[in-house]
């Protein structure tokens, strides 16, 4: 299992009329966190795309739990639980710092596709290789 937190501090911009941050947002969010887990390993997405692969979402589910508001410091955990599969899947946290409260928790599943053709293809050794230290039985 590979884990990382990151903190992001709620923009103005993401809140809506209601002034909670606007559903759509947390997708952003947790773009952050898996962009920031793969760094984390040394795998960031510029090095996917310069072995001429890209990364796309194909799924994603969300389950809000309670709002989030202008300026409150979010943790965002992003894990990944399997070290080889077709269709790497992250899994999400979002709770608000300061009360220890649930905001949302969530997947995203990614497919690898090669830049020049878009076909999907099995997850590269470049990507296998970054996982495979923390996956060691």
């Amino acid at each position: 299992m590979i884990t990382y937190t990151t903190e992001i501090r709620v923009r103005y911009a993401d809140t809506d009329k209601m002034q909670f941050v606007y559903n759509g947002k947390y997708l952003e969010y947790f773009e952050v966190g898996r962009t920031e887990l793969f760094r984390s390993i040394g795998f960031p997405y510029r090095m996917i795309e310069n072995e001429g692969y890209q990364l796309p979402l194909i799924e994603a589910g969300l389950k809000y739990i309670s709002p989030a508001t202008y300026d409150d410091l979010l943790l965002i955990t992003a894990t990944v639980n399997e070290h080889y599969t077709a269709k790497p899947k992250v899994e999400y946290q979002i709770v608000n710092k300061e009360t220890g409260n649930l905001i949302v928790e969530g997947f995203t599943t990614h497919v690898f596709i090669k830049v020049d053709t878009k076909k999907a293809v099995r997850p590269p050794k470049i990507y296998i290789d970054a996982l495979a230290k923390y996956f060691q039985k």
